[in-house]
């Protein structure tokens, strides 16, 4: 018979372990770091007051820029030369130049009225929402019918006020 002797035990385990909870730590803290500079450079959750207006000027400019009657498009295109900039307005004069001829042939009425919008971004004077709209088209002589709308816009603070630079239906 052999004698065996007794196993000594691995030392190397215990300092792995501990090398490997300092690496993890780290890279925690720097995740950490990262994580709380985008939130301070994203307001939409700590500034309140902000968001508050951005989501009212552009429910407002919405509901203007999207709502018309037959008799009336001059008001609707004037308040889109008021509250839009950029390639939302770009966009919106090719779109309604298009709409407007129809309008008045089907005697169509559009209103747009904003159910729910948050800020998803806030920074500077840059804000990006999320907007879910209620449209109501009624032609001359015909029952009314409601669509749901969801939009996608960025705006920026102009003179004090917010104005919509890009429009984006999801």
């Amino acid at each position: 018979m052999t004698d065996q002797e007794p196993r000594r035990p691995r030392r190397w385990p215990l300092p792995l372990a501990l090398v490997l909870l300092v690496l993890a730590g780290s890279c925690l803290l720097v995740l950490g770091d990262r994580a709380e500079a985008q939130a301070e450079a994203n307001r939409a959750l700590t500034d309140g007051q902000t968001t508050a207006e951005v989501v009212g000027d552009v429910g407002n400019a919405l509901g203007r820029i999207f709502s018309y009657t037959p008799a009336d498009t001059a008001a609707t295109a004037k308040a889109a030369d008021a509250l839009l900039d950029g390639p939302a307005a770009a966009q919106y004069r090719s779109l309604f130049a298009q709409v407007k001829q129809q309008v008045a042939d089907q005697k169509l009425t559009l209103t747009t009225r904003v159910v729910r919008a948050g800020v998803t971004e806030l920074s500077g004077e840059q804000a990006k929402l999320l907007v879910f709209l209620d449209q109501t088209s009624q032609r001359e002589g015909k029952a009314a019918s409601t669509a749901a709308a969801q939009l996608s816009v960025t705006a920026r603070r102009t003179g004090g006020h917010w104005r919509i630079t890009e429009l984006k239906a999801r």
